[in-house]
């Protein structure tokens, strides 16, 4: 028998959806845990591993990172588990322009990062990288911007590695060198989001203010926007719960708080992937640039990866290739599938209670 049950996306928001939830053995009977080894070093691992979940209606993913807890992973279930079980509202667009994401790397590795991004004219820079300093920054956002040209954009994500004043500081730095698109979770509070605002305004510093964490690890996703400290909203399929979360939490900041949403990845695999594209490709309005081209961060995947045609993908269902998804699989040490295993097991406990 098939439950529903109802993830959260804010609290007294409107924008809660139901999601369908299979039995757990039904869940576990097609699910597929997988390893991908990337490119290069991206959030402190060289491999990601996420398990794959098949359903009467397609695939879907589950791949919280490691370090998070059973009730900030959930949502990821809820997610995989509705493009699985019950796919995704329709689509209003063929393509969807897509980022380059280019990692905390030294400036002569940035022109290989962006080969990997044909055709794309806005980069997400990352930033503030423990162990690195502010001339490690404003070094790989500048062979970033000459590499780009002068009609290319550059965003740059500190997620949340700065404190207040260093995040002042570093934002300063950057933008008297060139203009930039926005600075993604400078800072890890709410309280210090919106106090860095107020003084890039004071100073003339005109780089608006994107929240990404501070809305997909938060209790309540509606707090910045009410806080008043962000300009844009960051989303992401897997950590809100999936497309029909995400879609009625961007109507709910569109509407009520005039913030404009851009959609992202969590380092996901192409079936991952897919779901950004559908929940990007929905929205009543074009989002800006999506951080959706993640899959050229990964050495290898579970299926082709989707052509990128004048800095844009097709949104698209995925079904991993039979090869592609043994060898991944394959890759798995037993004690990391059983872990995987008795994650989502715990996840699935949580969402039906």
């Amino acid at each position: 028998m098939t439950d529903t049950v109802r993830t959260a996306v804010g609290e007294d928001a409107g924008v809660d959806e139901p999601v369908l939830l299979p039995p757990l053995a039904d869940v576990l009977a097609g699910a597929v845990v997988v390893a991908l080894p990337l490119r290069v070093r991206f959030r402190g691992i060289d491999v990601r591993e996420a398990l794959l979940l098949r359903g009467p209606v397609g695939w879907g993913e589950f791949a919280p990172f490691p370090e998070y807890d059973d009730a900030e992973s959930a949502p990821w279930l809820a997610a995989g588990l509705e493009a699985a079980w019950t796919g995704w509202p329709a689509l209003l667009r063929e393509r969807v322009l897509v980022n380059a994401t280019v990692p905390a790397v030294p400036p002569e590795q940035v022109a290989g990062v962006l080969a990997a991004f044909p055709g794309c004219t806005t980069a997400k820079v990352k930033v503030a990288q423990r162990g690195q300093h502010l001339d490690d920054d404003l070094a790989r956002v500048d062979r970033v911007r000459e590499l780009l040209g002068p009609g290319g954009a550059v965003r740059v994500d500190a997620n949340g590695g700065w404190d207040l004043d260093a995040a002042e500081r570093a934002l300063t730095a950057l933008a008297a060198r060139g203009p930039l698109a926005y600075a993604e979770q400078p800072c890890a509070s709410v309280p210090e989001l919106a106090a860095l605002r107020a003084r890039l305004a004071a100073a003339g510093v005109a780089v608006p203010v994107a929240a990404d964490e501070s809305i997909r690890r938060a209790a309540d996703p509606l707090r910045v926007a009410e806080a008043g400290a962000a300009d844009v909203a960051v989303l992401k399929v897997a950590p809100l719960g999936g497309v029909r979360a995400v879609l009625a939490l961007a109507q709910v900041l569109r509407e009520r708080h005039g913030l404009p949403v851009v959609i992202s990845s969590a380092l996901d695999t192409a079936v991952g992937i897919a779901a950004g594209l559908a929940a990007a490709a929905a929205l009543p309005q074009e989002p800006p640039a999506c951080g959706l081209g993640t899959g050229g961060l990964l050495a290898a995947d579970v299926a082709a990866p989707l052509p990128l045609v004048g800095g844009a993908l097709a949104p698209g269902a995925v079904e991993p290739d039979a090869d592609r998804l043994a060898r991944a699989a394959a890759a798995v040490p037993d004690e990391r599938r059983r872990w995987w295993l008795d994650r989502l097991t715990r996840c699935h406990a949580l969402l039906a209670a």
